[in-house]
């Protein structure tokens, strides 16, 4: 069994500490300030204090460095090597319509690569946590994709474009739903990219794939499938944490949804 290092623990903690805050506002989850961003998009004063409590715990832990976060933007440290990517509240939605299915999300990025990351089922209380070289891991159980071969056979999660999003973006997902469902076993939709990609690293999807994310979505998720001995990719070839267009799954499944894809994607006007 590998254990977290002083550093992954600072961010297990942090990520439980929000979990506690949050935990208390779903429960008076109707009394809640909710502000619009955009169509579809909130925020909460639940995410403000659960952002907070990160900001405050991985600040003094951790001097100087930076970060990206959801409602704060980009922070600029003193350290530019190490910047922490953060939301407080993944799966916002499915929190404010008294869901259980939300998680905390917090990555280390190092010298510009994904170093390690936490994912938080608060309502489940699981720890998803991986650290590059140290391996995937729920608690204490050592983490691994599915090894399902055909596609026919295996069970993906992806997420779907809202309202207020430009129609080029409902028709490239059209087609990728028409191709993907004569192709799988199931297709899930659950709300949150991070836990998406948490369970995928944990084998309870087989895959999962989403366009127009952004990277405090995602990058904890990342390194949990990376870890856990699956790929991840961008959808068109670009960078994931750029462009927010993500395929995960193992490497045998890779090939074959990634085909599906892309030929929907010449089907319909490039969006991307």
């Amino acid at each position: 069994m590998s254990k977290p290092s002083a550093l992954g623990n600072v961010i297990i903690e942090a990520a439980r500490k929000a979990g506690r805050s949050l935990a208390r506002d779903f429960g008076e989850v109707e009394y809640l300030q909710v502000a619009k961003k955009g169509p579809a998009d909130f925020v909460s004063n639940a995410d403000h204090r659960a952002e907070d409590i990160i900001y405050e715990h991985l600040t003094k832990a951790r001097p100087g460095y930076g970060f990206v976060m959801e409602e704060r933007g980009i922070v600029e440290g003193s350290d530019k090597t190490n910047r922490f990517i953060v939301d407080p509240l993944d799966g916002t939605l499915n929190f404010l319509h008294g869901q259980p299915h939300y998680a905390v999300s917090i990555a280390l990025e190092r010298e510009g690569k994904l170093f390690s990351g936490v994912v938080y089922d608060v309502a489940k209380n699981e720890i998803f946590w991986a650290e590059t070289g140290r391996g995937a891991w729920l608690g204490q159980r050592k983490l691994r994709v599915a090894g399902r071969k055909k596609l026919e056979e295996s069970v993906v999660a992806t997420g779907t474009p809202w309202i207020g999003k430009a129609e080029e973006y409902h028709s490239r997902f059209a087609a990728e739903i028409s191709i993907m469902t004569r192709s799988v076993a199931g297709i899930r939709r659950y709300g949150s990219a991070a836990l998406d990609l948490a369970w995928v690293a944990a084998g309870r999807f087989d895959g999962f794939w989403e366009s127009h994310l952004n990277p405090w979505d995602i990058a904890a998720g990342m390194i949990l499938v990376r870890e856990a001995g699956g790929v991840t990719s961008e959808i068109n070839g670009g960078d994931v944490l750029e462009t927010g267009s993500i395929l995960a799954c193992n490497a045998d499944l890779h090939p074959q949804i990634e085909r599906i894809l892309r030929m929907a994607g010449k089907n319909t006007p490039n969006v991307d």
